[in-house]
């Protein structure tokens, strides 16, 4: 288990600019049976942690000496620096079960896309899971090499899981598939057709990170 040392803090609002100066993330523990804490942590240590276990793996949080078993609940970055500028820690209970979204991990190479030109689609980023702490799983393969034929599909059913994982979807529901090959023509005509455009598809933890983001910058101008 990852493990991650971390300060309480008194420094609140606008003033926790001066705490990533030197080089600490402002972040909160709260969770059952404990109340909510305001603490610090190094950014550099966190983030190096984060990469790791991502927000679906334990993380062992020691704040002043008193450790807590956690899950990074939720982390505001920085829009332009992309770095971490607030988080979430959530304590959890080891014998309760918990539901958090998993990222899906796309890995292989689809024989439909490759031989035939198809166009892979990949329908789901990440999914809910239920589980207790211990068995949570960090990620959710997808094998992209199952798609071996044109309107191929990969569905919940067919993503490997842990017996003790229950995945909070669908078992039809489709995580990726192969789309036919399209002309240039078609391409083009698609493009110019009234009200085309591209739209960026936001995943659940994205638009958490948005508002928590704003929930920050509101604590600053407090």
């Amino acid at each position: 288990m990852q493990e991650l040392k971390a300060e309480r803090r008194e420094i609140t609002g606008k003033a926790v600019k001066t705490l990533r100066q030197k080089g600490f993330l402002p972040a909160v523990l709260y969770g059952e049976g404990i109340g909510s804490q305001a603490i610090s942590v190094s950014e550099r240590a966190f983030v190096k942690v984060f990469v790791e276990a991502g927000e679906s793996t334990l993380v062992n949080l020691d704040v002043g000496g008193s450790p807590h078993t956690v899950l990074i609940h939720d982390v505001s970055h920085d829009p332009l620096r992309g770095m971490p500028i607030h988080a979430d820690f959530y304590a959890v209970r080891m014998d309760r079960a918990l539901r958090v979204s998993v990222p899906i991990v796309f890995s292989g190479e689809s024989p439909a896309v490759k031989n035939e030109g198809g166009i892979l689609v990949k329908v789901v980023q990440e999914l809910d899971v239920e589980a207790m702490p211990a068995d949570l799983p960090h990620e959710i393969s997808a094998d992209l090499a199952a798609l071996t034929a044109i309107d191929s599909r990969i569905t919940v059913k067919d993503l490997p899981r842990g017996e003790r994982v229950k995945i909070i979807a669908p078992p039809d529901e489709i995580v990726a598939l192969v789309e036919p090959p399209r002309s240039e023509e078609a391409m083009a005509e698609l493009a110019a057709a009234p009200g085309a455009e591209i739209k960026e598809v936001k995943t659940e933890r994205e638009v958490k990170a948005a508002e928590k983001l704003k929930e920050v910058e509101t604590e600053e101008k407090e």
